[in-house]
């Protein structure tokens, strides 16, 4: 089996509250889970942010014996810390080719790149980008 940590929507009609599961697979979005890793809040509160919490020793545990984060629990982890950014790719307009320039997590921008140096690139010919070159006598 399976198991996915995602989100399951609990509150009422336009109030939603989410709580992070670890689920199997094939269970429906509010059915049975294996436990409750925290929760979600995406309505902002009095301060003005949203409200999270999580087990983070749980969270963790889930993710070493292999459990499958979803997209949403991905990003939320990633605002949490455990995970790295997931990898992204700009799009130049829809149906379009992609722009293949890293993006900034944080920020979503492109990041530019040609004013930086790579010492070790494998693609560049020896003696470029101060690569060091060993010639055997």
């Amino acid at each position: 089996m399976v198991v996915r940590i995602r989100l399951a929507r609990f509150g009422c009609r336009n109030r939603p509250f989410y709580r992070l599961m670890a689920a199997g697979s094939r269970s429906p979005r509010d059915g049975k889970h294996l436990e409750v890793l925290g929760y979600y809040n995406p309505l902002p509160g009095k301060d003005g942010g949203k409200r999270m919490g999580l087990k983070f020793d749980r969270v963790k545990y889930w993710l070493s014996v292999g459990a499958q984060p979803s997209d949403p629990v991905e990003s939320i982890l990633f605002r949490a810390g455990i995970l790295p950014p997931p990898p992204m790719l700009a799009m130049a307009r829809k149906g379009g080719s992609r722009d293949r320039r890293p993006i900034d997590p944080m920020t979503g921008r492109p990041l530019d790149i040609e004013g930086l140096t790579i010492v070790d690139d494998p693609n560049t010919p020896d003696g470029e980008n101060g690569a060091c070159i060993e010639v055997a006598a």
